[in-house]
């Protein structure tokens, strides 16, 4: 089917069109869509590929799929070491590309070396999104999703409505792509957006070149949006050309008379050098208004800011300069390729003179696992996310800012509008060709049978769960304010090494909140009471980790009453048979403490009829409501006691 035939429709709704198995292009409606390629990585890979052996999976279906090692590459200990062995062993037995440790991280390299426009791409990483910089649909989820979508079945969503920011003009010297999804933020904020895609358009979009479009599409996942995506154009053609791979590229735009949900309008022309403040990607403002705060620590890299252009970038503003004295600055290219093209060309030689430290090619600093700041300290850095305790030191203040803007402020000691640095702008042309080396990426033999998969002692299989009783008799274990993240869930960093191993994982839940709960929540599981868990808005912000609804699983956690989810946690807790209530009235936030026992009475008829679920607040002897909303589907799900046992009684 051309896609592009088609009349009146935004480029989004053609791709998905192409590729729907059940369901029809009706914003709101659940539909189902059959997946191109798949991606999985080291942070939550060894449970996807156990999802597979207890879905009875043996080969993929998905081409490619691809798993990348670039989360725990620093292996204090043995469990990350053995996570990676098995990896290596079970992709090859599925049929799964395997990108080795220092290839680089997941989402620059599908960008270099199999991303195709018009294509469907399924991540268990939120920023999967960064594929819309080359045309693609990459959709951010849970692992569990993910196993499945391997596995050949289509993946469900609500069909999402679909907002234009249109472009007009062209950036000013010194602003960056960085600038323009900061800008975005400003505008969009990070909640509020859920079933909803940014397609970006306008003639200011020739200006920007992918490295750019896919910084912008990664940073989409801050403001809470299904994908973001940009036409596959001229500018899409001279990257994959460059990457030798102009056969993979076809041009993709929206027709001239597209629909949209909403339009936004962004003069590129009238921005400036942008940083967001702690703790937050929607905390925005000019780098001039701020300019002159003490820095500590400077981080370029991570999946959002890691590219050839950006770090060439970064080259030329260090070239013949030295870092301030009371900086420490780490710099982590995107992937191998971007390493050795830049030793090559001589800009690794002008990063080290200025006594910049080269980190692996990892994600590294940006999930807190290696690089944290000292304590009480001020760290800039060019990642996505600037959440409270993410970099790994929980009294930091993490600011989020252009390559260029960080790189001045490395060289100046304090916050710095690079334009004030009085050099010449440090222009990069894109490259007529990358340096091409895919020595790293491990294809699968011919005969899997042979291969012997081993799981050391750290690996455990995920924990099942029983189907959803018809009363449940609970304990409000934890309540929450507004915009809990995943990160507040399951904290990242040193205790990433116990992502396949659940048991010990779950002993860190809500640890950066209350390191009573998980006595709390494992008290009254022994005792056969369930936990529930009370939040308010926008519970689940930020990454895809399906560990911050495994693990609550794990301790007996049956309900989440909130007053609003994000996208991918909320499919989450679907997937594990968390029930996702949301209040009736938001003022019953207010009659729910910690230690309120509840009473859930007749669950399974309240599911399937309309998911108004009424339950008696037995402490306060009154009664509340929520609401499950829920398609039948999910009803189901959430019935069996979640995906993996809807999965086996469907087969």
């Amino acid at each position: 089917m051309d896609i592009k035939s088609k009349a009146g429709k935004n480029l989004f709704q053609k791709i998905i069109e192409n590729h729907l198995v059940d369901g029809v292009w009706s914003p709101g409606s659940e539909i189902a869509i059959q997946l191109d390629q798949t991606l999985t990585h080291d942070n939550g890979g060894a449970l996807i590929f156990m999802y597979l052996e207890a879905m009875g999976i043996e080969k993929i279906h998905t081409e490619p799929g691809v798993c990348y090692l670039d989360h725990n590459t620093v292996q204090i200990g043995y469990e990350n070491a053995d996570d990676h062995q098995y990896l290596r062993a079970i992709t090859a037995k599925s049929g799964v590309i395997l990108s080795r440790a220092g290839n680089g991280i997941s989402h620059q390299v599908h960008l270099e070396r199999f991303g195709k426009p018009g294509k469907i791409l399924l991540g268990a990483d939120s920023h999967t999104s960064t594929a819309g910089g080359i045309g693609m649909i990459g959709i951010g989820t849970g692992g569990l999703d993910v196993a499945i979508g391997m596995s050949g079945e289509p993946f469900y969503l609500k069909c999402p409505g679909v907002v234009k920011i249109n472009l007009v003009g062209k950036p000013a010297s010194w602003v960056s792509a960085k600038d323009v999804v900061l800008k975005v933020l400003e505008i969009f904020t990070t909640e509020g957006n859920k079933n909803t895609v940014f397609e970006y358009g306008g003639p200011g979009v020739a200006s920007l070149t992918v490295p750019d479009r896919a910084t912008i599409a990664n940073m989409g996942a801050e403001c809470g949006v299904v994908t973001s995506i940009f036409p596959s154009d001229d500018q899409t053609k001279q990257f994959l050309k460059g990457q030798a791979r102009e056969h993979h590229w076809s041009e993709l735009p929206a027709d001239s008379n597209a629909e949209y949900t909403d339009q936004v309008d962004i003069d590129l022309a009238g921005l400036e050098p942008m940083i967001a403040f702690p703790h937050s990607p929607e905390n925005v403002k000019r780098v001039k208004d701020v300019a002159g705060i003490p820095v500590d620590q400077v981080a370029i890299g991570s999946c959002t800011n890691s590219s050839y252009m950006d770090l060439t970038a970064v080259a030329k503003i260090l070239k013949g300069r030295t870092l301030h004295p009371d900086v420490s600055l780490g710099l982590a290219p995107g992937s191998k390729q971007v390493l050795m093209m830049l030793a090559k060309e001589g800009s690794l030689y002008e990063i080290l003179s200025s006594g910049a430290r080269i980190m692996e090619s990892a994600c590294g600093f940006c999930n807190g696992s290696c690089f944290s700041p000292k304590s009480n300290s001020v760290s800039v850095r060019t990642s996505n996310r600037n959440f409270q305790g993410r970099s790994g030191t929980t009294d930091a203040r993490v600011y989020l800012a252009s390559p260029q803007t960080a790189a001045a402020t490395a060289i100046t000691g304090k916050i710095t509008d690079p334009r004030d640095l009085n050099i010449a702008y440090p222009a990069v042309s894109m490259p007529k060709k990358f340096l091409i080396d895919d020595s790293m990426l491990i294809f699968p033999p011919e005969n899997p049978r042979q291969i012997t998969v081993e799981m050391g002692p750290n690996l455990c299989p995920p924990p099942s769960n029983l189907p959803l009783p018809n009363d449940i008799y609970a304990e409000v274990t934890i309540k929450l304010g507004d915009k809990v993240t995943t990160d507040h869930i399951m904290p990242g960093g040193a205790r990433n090494k116990y992502r396949a191993n659940i048991p010990k994982y779950s002993e860190y839940v809500f640890e950066v909140i209350d390191h009573n709960f998980y006595q709390r929540a494992l008290t009254i599981k022994e005792r056969g009471e369930a936990n529930v868990i009370i939040a308010g808005e926008s519970y689940g912000q930020g990454s895809a980790r399906e560990h911050a609804a495994l693990c609550p699983m794990f301790l007996g956690v049956k309900i989440i009453i909130a007053k609003s989810f994000e996208r991918i946690h909320r499919t989450n807790l679907i997937n594990f048979g968390i029930i996702p209530l949301i209040f009736n009235d938001p003022q019953d936030y207010n009659k729910l403490e910690i230690g309120a026992k509840l009473d859930f009475s007749n669950l399974q008829h309240w599911i399937s009829g309309n998911g108004r679920i009424s339950f008696v607040n037995k402490t306060k002897n009154i009664t509340l409501t929520g609401i499950a909303d829920l398609s039948s589907r999910e009803k189901k799900m959430i019935l069996a006691g979640g995906a993996v046992n809807y999965i086996k009684n469907n087969r």
